[in-house]
């Protein structure tokens, strides 16, 4: 089923049906699973691997949530088309993007426990920070900010490292407020380099990193081990003997 925005109002969505809002499990319902809406833009061709792995991870039990949908400002790219393979819920908006849209969307899809941002490119407003988190493909805050998402990031991380100026790139979470990626660092896991990468070298290696992390810290987050009050970043919380923050 997919669901196209048409407009600014909350009265020119369906909202979703109630049969909808529940986990299916090995042959059964289960009513108490957290739920997650994952945001990914995608491009006109592909892209929304991180989304499919949060999917099949949530299947698989490692992330003890339910995948409730997918949100990409492409009506027909590839995030659609995972959508449909694995049976999500699709929205789709072009924009404008501003806090009343994402409020809507946050109704449509039934409040969930947590957004989700899994390559996706809009500056977010409207949603509540300590319920949303995004995941960075480099080293933050030093490569981050706005213009510095994807290839991007990789173009200035092997710049930087050819230059001496790092020894390695990175994987990072972090809750988001509104402004590109100056919310609390929740994970950032270390990428080894060689001299001979190039960016599309560094986006592989990155990427499988990603794919490798993401669904289990998400887990923490909707579980509630790693929060905030969503105002003062020195109110985070990590279980004890996590290892995974900026150093």
């Amino acid at each position: 089923m997919h669901i196209i925005l048409p407009g600014r109002t909350a009265s020119k969505i369906r909202f979703l049906d109630d049969r909808e809002h529940q986990s299916e499990g090995r042959g059964y319902v289960l009513m108490g699973r957290k739920r997650i809406l994952v945001w990914s833009s995608g491009d006109k061709e592909g892209g929304g691997s991180g989304f499919e792995h949060l999917v099949l991870n949530s299947r698989s039990g490692e992330l003890d949530a339910k995948i409730v949908g997918v949100v990409s400002n492409h009506e027909f790219g590839g995030v659609r088309k995972r959508a449909d393979r694995l049976g999500i819920q699709f929205y789709n908006y072009s924009g404008p993007w501003d806090a009343d849209v994402y409020r809507i969307f946050d109704s449509t899809a039934g409040k969930p426990d947590l957004h989700a941002l899994s390559g996706w490119l809009k500056l977010v407003k409207g949603l509540d920070p300590k319920s949303t988190i995004n995941i960075h493909p480099g080293p933050l805050p030093d490569f981050g900010g706005h213009g510095m998402y994807g290839h991007h990031v990789h173009e200035a991380v092997v710049k930087a490292y050819r230059e001496g100026k790092i020894t390695c790139t990175a994987v990072s979470m972090h809750f988001v407020t509104p402004e590109y990626d100056q919310g609390p660092i929740i994970f950032q896991y270390k990428v080894g380099m060689d001299k001979s990468d190039t960016p599309d070298d560094v986006s592989a290696r990155v990427n499988r990193y990603e794919h490798g992390w993401q669904s289990y810290i998400t887990n923490l987050v909707v579980q509630g081990m790693i929060s905030w009050d969503g105002h003062n970043p020195k109110s985070l919380k990590v279980p004890p003997g996590y290892e995974f923050l900026p150093k």
